[in-house]
């Protein structure tokens, strides 16, 4: 429901603003800033599961080629419920710094399609639970995106990104391990951006 309900803005916008055009090129940077919410996968093959939560995101891309572009995802802590058994039993909050390499698909186009591939790294902290001291290990994975650059001005432009992201954390329990939850979240991301 959620990526319907992006695509289906995308489409509204691209048929809005489809007559503007401005030209991505080699050296440019481009600054987005917005919403995203983690959306980790149902299916844990665990009791326990991760909630989704929505938190302000922010990325930065640097232009190497027309075509290629670095990008530095970065966002305000999410927090996210963790529930066994149907009940809440704890909290955390994350950050997932990630790092990708995007290519660019029609950068002179005003509708603008690119996917990325990149590495993530996640950190857990302020990690709460009425079951004991629960411990949530930092992890690296994979990531890769799909998005859209969709141009509003001469400057501005309005973005829609879908990322997966491979996490996977270590969890224990008063020292005793409760072995790996595989959180694996889809990323649904809405933000302005900004050419420089």
């Amino acid at each position: 429901m959620k990526i319907k309900v992006l695509l289906g803005t995308l489409v509204l916008l691209t048929a809005t603003f489809a007559n503007t055009a401005l030209a991505v090129e080699k050296g440019d940077w481009l600054w987005r800033f917005g919403v995203s919410n983690v959306d980790p996968k149902s299916d844990n093959h665990s009791i326990v599961s991760v909630d989704d939560a929505s938190s302000f995101t922010t990325n930065l891309s640097y232009m190497f080629t027309d075509h290629l572009s670095v990008e530095l995802l970065a966002a305000y802590p999410f927090e996210h419920d963790i529930t066994a058994g149907g009940d809440v039993v704890a909290s955390t909050k994350h950050l997932p710094p990630t790092v990708s390499v995007q290519y660019h698909f029609m950068p002179q186009n005003a509708f603008k399609p690119y996917v990325g591939v990149g590495v993530n790294y996640t950190t857990f902290f302020s990690t709460k639970s009425v079951l004991g001291n629960l411990d949530l290990g930092d992890s690296w994975g994979l990531a890769g995106e799909v998005g859209v650059d969709i141009i509003l001005g001469e400057k501005w432009f309005l973005n829609g990104s879908v990322r997966y992201i491979d996490i996977e954390t270590k969890a224990r329990l008063d020292g005793a391990s409760l072995g790996t939850v595989a959180i694996d979240p889809m990323v649904y991301g809405l933000h302005l951006g900004l050419k420089f």
